[in-house]
C-alpha cells in the first residue's frame, strides 16, 4: 500500500509505503510527482518505508518504466529523504546518491523523522537552468 502524506512544502511529495505495493498504488505517487512538477522547478521526495513486504511485478514494471522516463529530467529532482530502520534501505540510498548526481538521497532512522522532514523541505538555492522559482522576476 502507498499513501500520500502532507509534506509541509509545495515542492515535496511525501508518501508512506507499507505491505504490498501494487501498480495502482504506484500510479498515485507518479501522478502526485507529475502534479508537483507542473508548478515547481525542482521537487523533493519524502518516503516512509513501514513494513513493506513486496511490490507486485506490474508495480515493479511501472516503477522501472517511470524511472526510465525521468532520466532526462533528473535535474528537476533536488532531494530524497527515506525514513526507515531497515539496513537495506540505507545501502540503497547510498548507492542512489552515488548514481544520481543531481539528486541528494539520504536515509534517516525512524527516530529522526523531524530531521528528515526539515532536510527534505529545504528549498533548492538554484532553480533548474532555464526556469525560475514561482514568484521570482526575470
Amino acid at each position: 500500500m502507498l499513501e500520500l502524506l502532507p509534506s509541509g512544502a509545495d515542492h515535496v511529495v511525501a508518501m508512506k509505503v507499507s505491505g504490498r505495493v501494487t501498480a495502482p498504488d504506484l500510479q498515485v505517487a507518479i501522478d502526485a510527482i507529475e502534479a508537483v512538477k507542473k508548478t515547481q522547478p525542482r521537487i523533493s521526495l519524502y518516503t516512509e518505508i513501514d513494513a513493506m513486504r513486496w511490490m507486485t511485478f506490474t508495480a515493479f514494471l511501472r516503477d522501472l518504466g517511470y524511472g526510465l522516463t525521468q532520466v532526462g529530467d533528473l535535474d528537476r529532482y533536488y532531494r530524497a529523504a527515506v525514513l526507515s530502520d531497515k539496513h537495506w534501505v540505507r545501502h540503497l540510498a547510498r548507492l542512489e546518491n552515488r548514481l544520481f548526481k543531481h539528486l541528494e538521497v539520504r536515509a534517516f532512522a525512524v527516530r529522526h523523522k523531524p530531521d528528515a522532514l526539515e532536510w527534505v523541505r529545504h528549498l533548492p538555492e538554484h532553480p533548474v537552468a532555464g526556469s525560475e522559482q514561482p514568484g521570482s522576476r526575470r
